[in-house]
C-alpha cells in the first residue's frame, strides 16, 4: 500500500507537505505541489476513504438543487438519480438543500436563487433561459459558487458544465422518425413545453429543419403548455377542433399525458400519430392504448446521477469537468422495446 511517508521520502520533503497536496490545503510552492501529484500518480496512490472524508467533512459542502419538477413527472427520475449520489457521498458530509418550483416563471427561479446564494457551496440548476437568471448563474460563479445545469442549458453563461440531452438532435431524430412512419406526408401540430426554455427551442428548430427538406410535411399550429397536463390537454383540444387536417402531433417536452387525453376525448386515437419524449408511467400508459407511436428517451435518471457526481468530484476533490457538457444520447423507444 503507497503511503503518504512513502510519497514524502521519494519526493525529499516533508509528511505535512504531501498532506497538504494531497488534501488541498494550505500553501505548498507549486513546484512542489506538482512534485507531490506526479509522484501519487505514478505510485498509484489512493487516499484513506475515513481521512478523505474527515478532509471533506471540514470544507461543509452544501449542494443546492433547483429544478422546475412540480406537476411534471419527468422529474422524478432525475431527483432519484441525485438523491441516490447524493446518499453516497453522505459520508464525505456532504448535504443537499432541495427547491422545486412548477413552470418557467423568472421571478419565482430568481428569488429561489437568491435565497440559495449565501447557503450553498454547488448549484445543481434547471434553468430558464432569460438573461435574468443567466446574470444570476454569472454571479453565482464569481462569487465561487460550483454550477451545474442539469436537463436544460442557458445562453453564454458562466456555468461550469451542462448535463443532459442535445435538444437539436432531439428535434432531428423526432422529425425523421415521424417521416418513416408516414412517408405519405403530416399536417403537424406541435405542443411544446415554453419557448422560455431553451433546449424546448432547440428541439423544436430541429425538428423543423428535419421536416423541411420534405414538402409533404407541413406544421399547422404550435402551441405552448409550460409542461402542465391542464394546459396541454386544453390547448391540444382546441387546436385539433380548430384544425381538422392534422393528422400528426409532435409533444416536445411534458404535458404528454393532458395531449393524449384530448386526443381521447375527441375519439381523434386511430385519426393521428403522435410522438413524445421520455417514459414516464402515464405516457407508456397511452404507449399501451396505442395513443402514442413511439417517444425519444433521454436518460433522465443519469442525468441526476452525473450531475450530482461531477459535484462531488469538485466539491471533495477539486476535479473540475473534463468538459463542458454531458451529453446522454437520444434513444428511440416503442411500445415493444420499452
Amino acid at each position: 500500500m503507497v503511503t503518504i511517508k512513502k510519497i514524502a521520502d521519494l519526493c525529499g520533503v516533508s509528511r505535512g507537505t504531501v498532506d497538504r497536496v494531497i488534501n488541498d490545503r494550505g500553501n505548498v510552492k507549486p513546484e512542489t505541489r506538482e512534485l507531490v501529484l506526479n509522484m501519487a500518480k505514478q505510485l498509484g496512490y489512493k487516499p484513506n476513504p475515513a481521512g478523505k472524508a474527515l478532509s471533506a467533512r471540514k470544507k461543509h459542502p452544501v449542494v443546492g438543487v433547483l429544478l422546475s419538477s412540480e406537476g411534471n413527472p419527468f422529474f422524478e427520475d432525475v431527483i432519484r438519480g441525485i438523491k441516490l449520489a447524493a446518499e453516497k457521498y453522505e459520508i464525505y458530509g456532504l448535504k443537499v438543500i432541495w427547491r422545486n418550483m412548477r413552470g418557467y416563471d423568472v421571478s419565482s427561479q430568481y428569488e429561489i436563487m437568491e435565497d440559495l446564494k449565501d447557503k450553498v457551496n454547488a448549484l445543481i440548476i434547471n434553468p430558464v433561459n432569460d438573461p435574468v437568471i443567466i446574470k444570476e448563474i454569472d454571479e453565482f460563479v464569481d462569487t465561487g459558487i460550483f454550477v451545474v445545469t442539469v436537463n436544460n442549458d442557458v445562453d453564454n453563461s458562466k456555468r461550469q458544465c451542462y448535463v443532459g440531452s442535445d435538444y437539436i438532435n432531439g428535434g432531428e431524430t423526432a422529425g425523421a422518425l415521424l417521416q418513416m412512419i408516414i412517408p405519405s406526408g403530416a399536417n403537424i401540430g406541435i405542443i411544446m413545453g415554453s419557448s422560455k426554455v431553451l433546449g424546448h427551442k432547440q428541439r423544436l428548430a430541429g425538428f423543423e429543419k428535419n421536416i423541411s427538406k420534405n414538402p409533404k410535411f407541413k406544421i399547422v399550429d404550435i402551441q405552448e403548455n409550460d409542461d402542465d397536463d391542464i394546459s396541454s390537454y386544453d390547448k391540444t383540444k382546441i387546436m385539433l377542433e380548430k384544425h381538422k387536417e392534422i393528422n400528426a402531433v409532435f409533444i416536445v417536452a411534458a404535458g404528454v399525458y393532458g395531449a393524449c387525453r384530448a386526443v381521447l376525448s375527441l375519439d381523434k386515437q386511430n385519426d393521428l400519430t403522435i410522438i413524445a419524449f421520455d417514459t414516464v408511467p402515464t405516457t407508456i400508459e397511452m404507449m399501451k392504448k396505442h395513443v402514442i407511436k413511439a417517444v425519444i428517451y433521454q436518460h433522465p435518471y443519469r442525468q441526476g446521477q452525473r450531475a450530482m457526481q461531477i459535484v462531488f468530484e469538485y466539491l471533495v476533490n477539486g476535479i473540475s469537468p473534463d468538459k463542458s457538457k454531458h451529453i446522454m444520447k437520444n434513444e428511440i423507444k416503442i411500445l415493444e422495446n420499452l
